[in-house]
């Protein structure tokens, strides 16, 4: 029996001992040994059915299966397979359905699961999938309680110069606060976002896409952008991944600012920029905008009260969370184990407050980033989805 094992057996036999005794209740030895309760009382109900070897796992697998496919079928499929190599499971099956239209085919995922198993389909490396956290319907009903920022896409000058303009939108108010060529990286849009928040104030969330430098794929879909943005306590929010139309407000003025200033490109970046910042003033002081009653943006805006500090403070948890730092590479020194969490939080600091389950809850501010398991895996959130339309909306 392998040594792992046995030590498993042994902990077990030896929490039982201690569960005997009366001085430890069953969240306090399901924290010590790191299960859950249910998985206590699990063991506990084998204990006391009498099983002699309670204390051993056992095969989840099923003795029999009734529907399991014939051999002759598998056959066939890894057949065909080898004859065309390069298909996927549907297109076998499509074929194999063509070919023998009155066989009971199994489905696409089972005929994959069989070819994995014969070794004829390279399985690569394989992330685990983010827990997802459900859709938030939202959007700024006042001004500066939400804005909206994205990138219009990318062109070239008539000098061959390539142009990135970042757009920053107030989504109540429609209210264009910039238009600035920069780099699409962290560095180009911070610098640009401190400029605008020094210039007239925070607001109370930002609203992105899902791509980078805004978001990323890791835990809780935080980069290092929006990791900032969250220390400054504005809220982060993004849309559904391939769903512009949740940001429709935005892509209509991109598609106006494209049409005034870009079908036919400046000469320069610098002449193109003059461009964008004569849109920005005619856009917010001059253009009739239908959803406000055909008055312009500006009459619906003022700068926020909220000041840029001087110094982002660091996060702040409860006294029930424990308290750790990132590491350079992402992940954290915790129960003598490295976890890893998010590059993009490397040298923040996190907090992990304890479940009724057992597992630990990690946080970064005020967003919940996964959970660590009784296994110590983490199993990381994908981020609550903000749409912006209502119902009323098209």
């Amino acid at each position: 029996m392998p040594f792992k094992e046995t030590c498993w057996m042994e902990e077990r036999i030896a929490m039982f001992r201690e569960y005997d005794t009366g001085a430890f209740s069953v969240g306090e030895l399901a924290r010590r040994y790191g299960i859950s309760r249910e998985t206590f009382y699990q063991w506990k109900r084998r204990r006391a059915q009498g099983d002699p070897l309670w204390f051993h796992d056992r095969a989840s697998v099923p003795g029999t299966c009734p529907h399991q496919t014939p051999a002759e079928l598998i056959a066939a499929i890894e057949a065909m397979k080898r004859r065309f190599p390069l298909f996927g499971p549907r297109k076998i099956r499509a074929k194999l359905l063509e070919e023998g239209p009155s066989l009971a085919w199994p489905a696409a995922s089972t005929m994959g699961d069989a070819l994995k198993r014969a070794g004829l389909v390279d399985a690569g490396p394989r992330r685990r999938s983010r827990i997802a956290q459900g859709e938030v319907v939202a959007g700024g009903t006042v001004a500066n309680e939400e804005w909206s920022i994205d990138f219009k896409g990318w062109f070239r000058t008539r000098d061959g110069s390539r142009v990135d303009p970042l757009t920053v939108v107030d989504t109540a108010s429609r209210y264009l606060l910039t238009v600035k060529i920069v780099p699409p990286t962290y560095d180009g849009v911070r610098g640009e976002l401190e400029r605008l928040f020094g210039a007239t104030g925070l607001p109370g969330a930002v609203r992105s896409d899902n791509g980078g430098p805004f978001g990323s794929p890791g835990a809780g879909g935080l980069s290092r952008l929006s990791a900032w943005l969250l220390r400054l306590s504005i809220d982060v929010r993004f849309i559904p991944p391939g769903s512009p139309q949740d940001n429709g407000r935005h892509e209509r003025m991109h598609r106006e600012l494209k049409a005034a200033t870009a079908r036919d490109p400046a000469a320069t970046a610098a002449a193109q920029q003059s461009r964008f910042d004569a849109f920005v003033s005619h856009y917010n002081e001059e253009r009739p905008h239908e959803a406000l009653n055909q008055t312009p943006p500006a009459r619906h805006w003022s700068a926020p009260t909220r000041r840029l500090p001087d110094e982002v403070p660091p996060p702040w948890y409860d006294a029930d969370h424990e308290v750790c730092q990132i590491h350079q590479h992402g992940d954290i020194e915790w129960r003598r184990r490295q976890i890893f969490i998010s590059e993009a939080l490397a040298g923040e600091r996190i907090g992990l407050r304890e479940l009724e389950s057992g597992g630990h809850l990690v946080r970064f501010c005020h967003r919940d980033l996964g959970v660590v398991g009784p296994d110590l895996r983490f199993l990381r959130f994908a981020p609550p989805r903000a749409r912006l339309r209502s119902a009323k909306e098209t």
